[in-house]
């Protein structure tokens, strides 16, 4: 009889590019300190809205997930939205701009901002 292997999703990933992006704002602003926060209110068209933002304090309730230097925060509302998503940095016509990519998203608005589940 073989052992039943457990898998415990990784709470958000970062891509290449937004590790970069945060590292050169973290260097912007002389602030070895800065954590990216990512998070999730409600409202938006479809729903829920995504958020990023900088902190330097970590909460009790949050998951912290590094990658390659850089650290994330995931407080536990958004926790529940956003695991196994992944952080990118994007440039293009509507600016530039952190987005998620979401598997838990249902759907999502047109300019990917906003999603239901």
């Amino acid at each position: 009889m073989s052992a039943v292997e457990q898998f415990t999703p990784q709470a958000l990933f970062l891509s290449e590019r937004a590790v970069a992006k945060v590292k050169s704002l973290i260097a912007e602003e002389a602030n070895d300190d800065l954590k990216l926060r990512d998070f999730v209110t409600g409202g938006g068209c479809s729903g829920f809205s995504y958020g990023f933002t900088f902190d330097e304090l970590v909460a009790d309730d949050d998951t912290v997930i590094e990658t390659e230097g850089v650290v994330a925060l995931l407080d536990s509302m958004s926790y529940q939205y956003l695991v196994g998503a992944e952080v990118d940095y994007q440039e293009g016509l509507e600016g530039s701009r952190f987005v998620a990519i979401n598997p838990n998203a249902d759907t999502t608005c047109g300019c990917g901002s906003s999603f239901s589940v």
